[in-house]
């Protein structure tokens, strides 16, 4: 593989319930962004897909849509409906690998809040809470972007 070409894909997700979304604070005693509040997500793994049939002969569709089912359940343990794209970002972690994350939103469907030992904290917050907690760079930024997407929704 060449190196160039290579990046690990993440996936992340804004949960939306009566109106809030759900933002998650990451253990003090993880590599990267250490008690910063964030959105779940995380990499895309090959058993995201490659133990499912395929929709053609060699290819799977709805990878990042299963990916963050799955992460959102590992992380939260919430059930997650009608999830739509929200925008997408790049960025190269401290360890030198080049990240691509695909950010989606989806409504809460079922399920209580219970955080795995990679966090330690979550809210369900508004925009307007959400100014007040130290987020990793560009994750209140996504969720003002959200914020007017679903304003205009409900036009």
């Amino acid at each position: 593989m060449n190196p160039k070409h290579a990046h690990y894909v993440v996936v992340t997700g804004v949960v939306v319930k009566d109106g809030k979304f759900l933002v998650t604070k990451r253990a003090a005693d993880e590599d990267f962004f250490a008690d910063k509040w964030t959105i779940p997500g995380g990499k895309i793994e090959t058993s995201d897909y490659i133990h499912r049939p395929t929709k053609t002969e060699k290819q799977w569709y709805n990878v990042f849509e299963d990916a963050l089912r799955r992460e959102i359940m590992e992380e939260v343990g919430l059930l997650i409906s009608n999830i739509k794209y929200l925008t997408n970002l790049t960025f190269i972690r401290k360890d030198n690998v080049p990240v691509v994350v695909v950010s989606l939103y989806a409504d809460h469907m079922e399920g209580s809040v219970k955080l795995n030992s990679e966090l330690s904290e979550y809210a369900w917050v508004d925009i307007n809470e959400a100014r007040n907690y130290d987020f990793i760079e560009g994750i209140y930024e996504e969720l003002v972007l959200l914020d007017k997407v679903l304003k205009k929704q409900n036009l």
